[in-house]
């Protein structure tokens, strides 16, 4: 008997479910709801496009929820490590780039969490990436986000977890006779999603390129107008690295263009040399392995996440999680957390 229902199948949506088994609820009594589901490919549904990994330099807002994340992602290795192989995740150094200082109550906050920290002032940093501050180095997670949401579901129905592939047009209909808590995580379908609306709600586009590249074993990103970055990504078969990317607000195209992905490879390519000069099938742009070029709409809110709790018709309780933005792996797990413990209140 459904008494848990979960809308969303995302990564935020996968998330709220391990943290509510966690908590101690039985796994067959909790459903999951969506009109996507891991293996889909849809610009609605961000979650398998998302390169996927651990940065450092969120903002202050979301801090809370990213170091819980990145303290618990072990209980998630735990929870899935004897129901799936390879599971897509993992950790490597990571090098961010930043066009601000870090705060000192950013630095105090982060680097208690993380592990490996180096904090890198502009007087090192300037000479390989004009127009930085500061530099950041550290071990992140890394996730190899298709196959990563793939055994977290498939986990989950390990469990007990029910799972119903669905459309909503109201989030009143997730409800039965049995349900004592909706968790709505639809992330960009909370604009449409009758009963939510939330006008804070916008899709953010981005567009990146997927490479074989054996010879690169870390992340490195560069944040300023332009959001460079390089990401491994684990336990993948033809050896797969991110190359990105870009951050268009109120865009939900999902055409790839040319000439975003000739700007993207430049960008990579000066950033971070190593992807040519180590490049066992040459050293030029045009010998990179590109495997394909991918579109998503990461699901943006102004005013930051929105995780809340609501009382319908005087009874039914709807818990709200989402609009993580780029944020919802580095962050997600946390935020799961948070929505989950209002259930105590």
């Amino acid at each position: 008997m459904t008494e848990f229902v979960v809308v969303g199948c995302g990564v935020i949506g996968l998330y709220t479910v391990a943290c509510l088994i966690e908590k101690g609820v039985e796994p067959t009594k909790i459903s999951i709801i969506a009109e996507h589901l891991p293996g889909d490919q849809s610009i609605q549904y961000a979650s398998p496009y998302a390169g996927a990994y651990f940065s450092a330099s969120v903002e202050m807002e979301l801090l809370p929820y990213s170091n819980y994340t990145y303290q618990n992602l072990p209980k998630i290795q735990e929870m899935l490590k004897n129901i799936s192989s390879p599971i897509g995740l993992g950790m490597c150094p990571s090098t961010e780039y930043l066009d601000e200082e870090m705060s000192k109550e950013e630095l105090d906050k982060v680097s208690e969490v993380i592990e490996d920290w180096e904090y890198l002032p502009k007087e090192k940093v300037e000479k390989i990436s004009p127009g930085s501050k500061c530099a950041i180095k550290y071990k992140a997670w890394i996730f190899n986000s298709p196959l990563f949401i793939s055994s977290l579901l498939k986990s989950h129905k390990a469990r007990g977890v029910s799972v119903l592939r669905k459309k909503l047009l109201n989030i009143s209909e997730a409800y039965s006779e049995s349900t004592k808590v909706v968790f709505n995580c639809t992330g960009n379908g909370s604009a449409t999603l009758a009963g939510v609306l939330d006008v804070k709600v916008y899709p953010t586009r981005g567009q990146v390129v997927v490479i074989s590249a054996p010879h690169i074993t870390e992340c490195f990103s560069k944040w300023d107008d332009d959001s460079t970055y390089i990401i491994k990504r684990p336990d993948s078969q033809l050896n797969e690295v991110i190359l990105g990317g870009f951050y268009q607000k109120n865009v939900s195209d999902a055409t790839t263009y040319g000439y975003e992905t000739d700007d993207i490879l430049l960008r990579t390519t000066k950033l971070y040399p190593k992807l040519l000069l180590d490049n066992p099938w040459g050293n030029t742009i045009s010998d990179l392995q590109i495997l394909r070029v991918v579109a998503g709409a990461r699901p943006s809110r102004n005013g930051g996440v929105r995780i809340e709790k609501e009382i319908l018709d005087k009874k039914r309780i709807l818990i709200h999680n989402y609009g993580a933005g780029g944020c919802g792996y580095l962050s997600g797990l946390g935020m799961a957390h948070a929505a989950v413990s209002l259930l105590d209140e």
